[in-house]
């Protein structure tokens, strides 16, 4: 380590990352312990991944840092905030309103967080000399315990990371060395008696604390799964049409976050409260160019447009029925099936009347199972 002692760079380290506008950092030997494995393998052993194969298909890499590159000694991870200055779930209250997650309010944290990783990464080799490589959550990295194992903060009962002074709302990163540094402290876990996660899950998605059935959360739903919203958790869905955010902003450490933070990310205005029906009548072109830059963007149209019909169907708006029954059409059969169920749910005599119409016509297995007011598969 050319003109430092080891304590001396972590030291340098630490300013640097501030500098670009890092919150937290700390580091973790290279290694998960058996404790981490186990828990990954019930996890996926369960199914609980639901349909996100590709968690299966690196499950080796993501229990051992070194597989993912055999040279890493040290992992130097990084948070950032994104603490909401605003209420995070205020619109629930406005069924009108499209509710999106507070992360994905604001351009992509990928895009954010990524060049300045390679930045300080850089740095590092200059300074210290060795090989390095960074990565996101992209790549197949157990963020959350490598994080925890860093001292940055603890899982905690609903299996998110938090901290004493970010609270729940912070963007991970990490810089893998082959440098041997000085590794901090694994933080301590400051849950206690509290369940307030838990019980406030909408959809139940939690079986036992330090646990999540991917397949019930309203995250995973909106987001990675790509077929019809199961039925019997639609309801439950309320007018979240992007993620979800009530286990995170229940948490009582929030109120210890500092959220006027220099360089955090910013929400955009237009995404803080949203009109469910006229991001409804957006065509493809106008989705891609209002949601450029954010997280949304990167799930399609026609999911989005799912969720949102679902958020219509158990709203109150007047010009809901409008924004519904203009989907009937839709060439993809997903956005078809979710307005048929919207359409049962806001008007039932308008519901008889197309069904009349329609399911004569209708060849998709799925979309007439919605006409039929089956149970689909998840």
């Amino acid at each position: 380590m050319t003109g430092f002692s080891p304590n001396a760079l972590v030291q340098s380290l630490r300013r640097e990352a501030f500098g670009l506008g890092f919150h937290a950092i700390g580091i973790a030997p290279a290694d998960l312990s058996q404790h981490v494995s186990r828990n990954l393998d019930a996890y996926l052993d369960a199914g609980h991944h639901g349909t996100m194969e590709w968690m299966e298909g690196t499950r080796e890499r993501r229990r051992h840092p070194r597989a993912l590159w055999p040279e890493a000694r040290s992992i130097i991870a990084l948070a950032m905030s994104y603490g909401p200055d605003e209420p995070p779930l205020a619109n629930l209250e406005r069924p009108g309103l499209a509710n999106i997650s507070v992360y994905a309010r604001s351009r992509d944290y990928h895009d954010v967080i990524k060049p300045k990783l390679k930045q300080l990464a850089r740095w590092l080799v200059a300074e210290a000399g060795g090989e390095v490589k960074v990565f996101v959550d992209t790549a197949p990295v157990m963020e959350k315990p490598l994080a925890a194992l860093a001292g940055i903060g603890w899982q905690g009962k609903h299996t998110n990371l938090l901290a004493r002074d970010l609270g729940n709302w912070v963007f991970l990163g990490f810089v893998f060395t082959s440098l041997a540094l000085p590794t901090d402290s694994p933080a301590a876990a400051h849950c206690g008696s509290c369940r307030a996660c838990l019980d406030i899950c909408p959809t139940d998605a939690f079986p036992a604390p330090y646990r999540l059935d991917a397949r019930r959360c309203i995250s995973y739903l909106t987001i990675e799964h790509k077929g019809p919203i199961p039925r019997p958790l639609r309801a439950a869905m309320g007018n979240r049409v992007f993620g979800c955010d009530d286990c995170l902003a229940v948490c009582p450490w929030n109120k210890f976050a500092q959220t006027a933070r220099e360089a955090k990310l910013q929400a955009r205005d237009t995404l803080l409260a949203p009109s469910l029906s006229l991001l409804a009548r957006q065509s493809e072109a106008e989705f891609r160019s209002f949601f450029a830059g954010t997280p949304v963007k990167r799930i399609g149209h026609a999911r989005f447009l799912r969720n949102l019909l679902i958020a219509l169907g158990n709203g109150t708006d007047p010009e809901a029925l409008t924004a519904v029954e203009v989907h009937l059409n839709h060439e993809n059969p997903l956005v078809r099936g979710a307005a048929v169920w919207a359409l049962s749910r806001l008007d039932r005599n308008r519901f008889a009347e197309q069904k009349q119409a329609r399911m004569p016509s209708e060849h998709d297995r799925l979309v007439l199972v919605e006409w039929a007011e089956e149970e689909s598969e998840p």
